[in-house]
């Protein structure tokens, strides 16, 4: 019986949370910027919610700062997260551990997927619709490419895809 009990409370809280959550979603007007693959729609609340392309060297980040729900490909024992960076040419992957969005930049706390790394960096969306990767302070990111290390600059600059 207090099985019943319990069980039946814990239902009707993770509803009550269910429905309590649906009725904070906002509704957001439209702007249209500009990117490298032409005109763009993005929400004013969802600038940092995107997959992010670096052709030079060939990285990606994939973030939602607004849900933190991002899942690490085959790294899933990190749980949720705020993002990653990846790269094309290498499996492990940097881990967005903490974001904060400021206005149109966000202050990321960075880790790299053994824990043995981290920085602190600043994710500026640009006027003309893309993304510039800023190194504050801490380690420098690097991607293994053909068997050697790479260090990726303090500055990058990526497109919206």
């Amino acid at each position: 019986m207090k099985q019943k009990i319990v069980l039946t409370i814990m239902a009707m809280l993770a509803f009550s949370t269910n429905i309590s959550a649906q009725s904070n979603l906002s509704t957001t007007k439209t702007e249209t910027s500009s990117s490298k693959t032409g005109k763009i729609a993005q929400k004013n609340d969802s600038i940092f919610k995107a997959h992010l392309v670096n052709d030079e060297f060939q990285v990606w980040m994939d973030i939602d700062f607004y849900h933190n729900n991002i899942t690490v490909p085959r790294q899933e024992i990190f749980g949720e997260v705020p993002g990653y960076f990846g790269a094309v040419r290498d499996t492990r992957k940097w881990i967005i551990s903490d974001a904060t969005i400021k206005g149109r930049k966000a202050i990321l706390t960075i880790i790299n997927d053994y824990g043995s790394e981290d920085l602190k960096a600043e994710l500026k969306h640009n006027s003309n619709g893309t993304y510039t990767l800023t190194k504050l302070d801490g380690s420098t990111m690097k991607i293994v490419v053909n068997n050697k290390w790479v260090k990726i600059p303090k500055d990058l600059i990526f497109y919206c895809k």
